[in-house]
């Protein structure tokens, strides 16, 4: 596929209308050829493995009553249990009570709250009180028609509240309370297991001050159910965003000013292309100027067969060993966001762009994810990931730094490159580079313990965990370097398993969370096989033939990881502790 034709049809994808989209497949699937119910994330594979989780029997509660009772069932039967919402975009398994396909799962109950999404608005004490799974859309517009504004969220808003705060997801701000949504929570209700003199289970009212407060924040569903949570809103506002394409070469110098300068600043690197796009992102006046709307074109509905023909050039591009294609299509993906403004309309009510600046309320211009809203009727675009069409499907590592460890990881990304060429560093820039957002210190526990940058880079996954990958060894010690030799913390929500490893460590509230679920759930109802392995025993190391492939272990040996494809386990280039698997076509094993 020609450059200026992948560029045009990238272009093209973000004027394809909404009402000829397709929405996301529920996670929650029963009555199939083997009976019983599977759960299963947007993209159908999770991080530990590709198998759906079966579960014996799923509730589907409408209110808080409704919600007890389903972990009184629990409780009473000793069932291990989870929740998710209407959504489910976490790459980790942590909404499955159960082992995989063939353990025995008899003894596991699913609470599914997407029939449980209210959302009142107390206008007066400026807050919005919302159901466990009521959308982050329709608590931002309700907000919005009662003239407050939701300060902080997630850029994707295809998730629910209780997911949301649980998993600790966050936008991009130092100031005020901080990006992260979880610390504008200001009050929440979990339902928690109890003994039989108080029916199996209780709503525990938590508020800002509480002792199990800072616990109950990003639980990660190992405390009980999130049932309702309050956020507190300011009086609404307008922002005014403007990308700045610059060189990268000040990147490391300049971030941190950057975010201080800017409320809502990010940064969005492109290594191979030696580019830096920083958003220029602050609050504008209420009279400004601008009735704009962030549609970003990522998240927009996109062709299937377009986000098909994308998959498949890339894997070709893949087989083929070609690095000057994937560099091709990186140069495209960056040249149709600059074309349209990443999907920034200047009106909300019309599909162009048109120039920067682009000013519109708060609540059109913080999140997007129009592809999550498609009607049912038409089957000619979903999102570009919906598994059900072969389309985009990829890794996405976050890695959260502290800012003097995020200049040292920037300047060793830096070198890597200079070493093995920039060609070689396309992979990321096919997709989004790598996003670098803020969070703020946080008094959640499994929160960030100081003022943290977090980087997201997303990159090819081969549909068959048995295939290496096109520089596979870049990224893995892209990869290492974050999170082992600069101590990058992982998101809870995203990541691969090796991410995970000594995790415990990272956070300094872990002690306190560990007691906290002691106290609230001393059997061990919300635990499940990720969180047992993860969070539990502390991640042991895979020892698989090919584990380091699909990122289940560090290779320390070659046959980790795929000597049949040529390539063998070696010593990263800059970060030399780094163990990675490196294509070499010299049958001498050479660390080329």
């Amino acid at each position: 596929m020609a450059a200026g034709t992948l560029l045009l049809l990238l272009a093209l994808c973000s004027l394809a209308p909404a009402a000829l989209s397709v929405p996301p497949r529920p996670p929650v699937r029963c009555g199939g050829s083997g009976g019983g119910c599977v759960l299963t994330n947007a993209y159908a594979a999770w991080s530990s493995d590709r198998a759906d989780c079966p579960v014996a029997a799923v509730a589907y509660p409408a209110s808080e009553q409704e919600l007890v009772a389903a972990v009184a069932r629990a409780s009473a039967g000793g069932l291990r249990v989870k929740a998710v919402s209407g959504f489910a975009h976490t790459i980790p398994k942590l909404a499955c009570p159960g082992g995989g396909i063939g353990a025995n799962n008899t003894s596991t109950l699913l609470i599914s709250t997407a029939r449980y999404a209210g959302v009142a608005v107390d206008a007066a004490a400026r807050t919005v009180t919302a159901d466990a799974g009521a959308p982050l859309r329709a608590v931002i517009d309700a907000a919005e028609a009662a003239g407050l504004s939701l300060p902080a969220s997630p850029y994707w808003e295809g998730v629910s509240v209780a997911g949301v705060i649980s998993t600790g997801s966050h936008g991009s701000s130092w100031w005020g309370r901080g990006g992260a949504v979880h610390d504008h929570v200001v009050g929440l209700t979990i339902v928690v297991p109890a003994g039989l003199n108080q029916g199996w289970a209780r709503v525990l009212p938590l508020a800002k001050g509480d002792a199990l407060f800072p616990a109950a924040l990003v639980s990660l569903g190992l405390l009980g159910v999130v049932s309702k949570v309050t956020l507190a809103l300011e009086p609404r506002f307008k922002r005014s965003i403007t990308y700045d394409y610059r060189d990268d070469s000040t990147f490391q110098d300049d971030f941190a000013d950057h975010a201080a300068r800017h409320e809502f600043a990010d940064i969005a690197w492109y290594p191979s292309q030696h580019q830096a796009v920083y958003r220029i992102d602050d609050r504008a006046p209420l009279n400004a100027t601008g009735d704009g709307a962030n549609d970003f074109i990522g998240f927009q509905s996109t062709l299937i067969a377009v986000s098909a023909g994308i998959r498949a050039l890339e894997t070709s591009l893949e087989k083929s060993r070609n690095a000057e294609g994937k560099c091709t299509m990186a140069k495209s993906e960056i040249a149709a966001k600059r074309l349209i403004g990443s999907g920034l309309r200047n009106s909300q009510h019309a599909q162009l762009f048109t120039g920067y600046p682009v000013v519109g309320f708060q609540g059109k211009m913080q999140t997007s994810g129009s592809c999550a809203h498609s009607p049912a009727y038409n089957l000619l675009a979903a999102c570009a990931w919906d598994p059900r069409y072969k389309g985009l499907f990829f890794y996405e590592s976050t890695a959260i730094f502290s800012p003097a460890r995020f200049r040292s990881f920037i300047l060793d990304v830096k070198r890597l490159r200079d070493l093995v060429g920039a060609d070689h560093m396309c992979g990321v820039d096919v997709y989004n580079g790598l996003l670098v957002r803020f969070v703020k210190r946080s008094e959640a526990f499994l929160g960030q313990p100081e003022d943290s940058v977090v980087v997201d880079f997303n990159y090819y996954r081969a549909s068959d965990p048995a295939a290496a990958r096109l520089d596979q060894d870049v990224w893995e010690e892209v990869e290492q370097m974050a999170f082992v030799k600069h101590g990058a913390r992982p998101h809870w929500a995203k990541n691969r398993m090796v991410a995970f490893r000594g995790v415990q460590g990272k956070y300094p509230g872990w002690a306190r969370f560990a007691a906290a679920k002691r106290q609230l759930d001393p059997r061990g109802l919300f635990d499940s096989p990720w969180s047992d392995e993860v969070v539990g025993n502390g991640l042991s190391a895979g020892d698989g033939d090919g584990c380091a492939l699909d990122g289940q272990c560090v290779c320390s040996e070659d046959r980790h990881c795929s000597p049949a494809q040529g390539y063998y386990c070696r010593e990263g280039r800059v970060y030399t502790e780094a163990r990675v698997c490196r294509y070499s076509a010299s049958s001498l094993h050479l660390n080329v």
